[in-house]
C-alpha cells in the first residue's frame, strides 16, 4: 500500500527507465588516489561535503525484503531517492534510480512518515566528487573506512576509468554501504543501528574480516 502510493506521487511510471551503473572499491590511501585523479586530469565537481541519510521502510520491512531503497539525504541540498533491485553487467552494479531535490528536508520526512514509512537507519559520510572520462567518481569517507565509487553511462566507461586508476578489479565491492554495515554488525556483534562516526569511535575491527580488501594495494 505505502509503496504503490509513493510511486504514484513521484511519477515513477514516467521515469522508471532511469538506471544507475556503478562499482565500488575499498581504498587504503584516499589522499593518494585523489592525487592520482588530479594527475589524470579529473575535475573536482564537489569539494568534501558531509552527508546525512535517512533510510525509510514500511513497518513490515517490505522495501528491504524486495531489495528496494527509499532514502532522504541532506548534503548541499535535500534529495529524495528510490533505488530498485540490483542486477550486474560485466561486474558492474545496475539498478533503477530515481532522485530529485526537495525544498525542505524536514517537510519531506514528515511527508514520508504521513504515508506510513518510518526511519529504519540513519547513516553519514563525507564525500568528494570528481568527473573523468565520462564518469562520476566519488571519494567516500565512511565511519568504517574509505571507498571510491565510479558511476558511468555504461560498463565500458567504468572499466576504462578503472584501468586508468590501476585498481584491482577483482577486489571490487558488490555490496552497498548499509549492507557492509549489516555484515560488520553481525560479525562483531554490535547492537547499534545507525551508521555514524560517533558510534564507531574507539571500535576495533577489520574490513578484511568480512572479505573486503583494499583495491589500491
Amino acid at each position: 500500500m505505502w509503496y504503490s502510493e509513493l510511486l504514484w506521487i513521484v511519477g515513477f511510471y514516467e521515469v522508471g527507465n532511469n538506471k544507475e551503473l556503478e562499482i565500488k572499491f575499498h581504498i587504503s590511501d584516499l589522499p593518494g588516489l585523489e592525487r592520482r585523479l588530479q594527475a589524470l586530469g579529473a575535475t573536482c565537481s564537489q569539494v568534501r561535503l558531509h552527508e546525512v541519510n535517512l533510510r525509510f521502510d514500511t513497518p513490515d520491512g517490505s522495501l528491504a525484503s524486495g531489495s528496494r531503497v527509499l532514502r532522504l539525504r541532506q548534503d548541499n541540498a535535500a534529495r529524495l531517492t528510490y533505488k530498485g533491485p540490483t542486477t550486474y553487467e560485466q561486474g558492474v552494479r545496475v539498478r533503477t534510480e530515481i532522485e530529485f531535490v526537495v525544498d525542505d528536508f524536514d517537510a519531506a520526512r514528515l511527508f514520508l512518515e504521513a504515508l506510513g514509512y518510518q526511519v529504519v537507519m540513519t547513516y553519514e559520510k563525507y564525500r568528494t566528487t570528481y568527473e573523468m572520462g565520462g564518469t562520476h567518481i566519488t571519494l567516500d569517507e565512511m565511519p568504517y573506512g574509505n571507498f571510491m565509487e565510479i558511476e558511468g553511462p555504461d560498463s565500458d566507461h567504468i572499466l576504462a576509468v578503472n584501468a586508468q586508476l590501476g585498481l584491482d578489479w577483482e577486489r571490487r565491492v558488490p555490496d552497498s554501504y548499509t549492507v557492509i554495515f549489516d555484515h560488520l554488525r553481525q560479525t562483531m556483534g554490535w547492537s547499534f543501528q545507525d551508521l555514524s562516526f560517533k558510534d564507531f569511535e574507539g571500535l576495533e575491527f577489520s574490513l578484511e574480516g568480512i572479505g573486503i580488501h583494499p583495491a589500491d594495494r
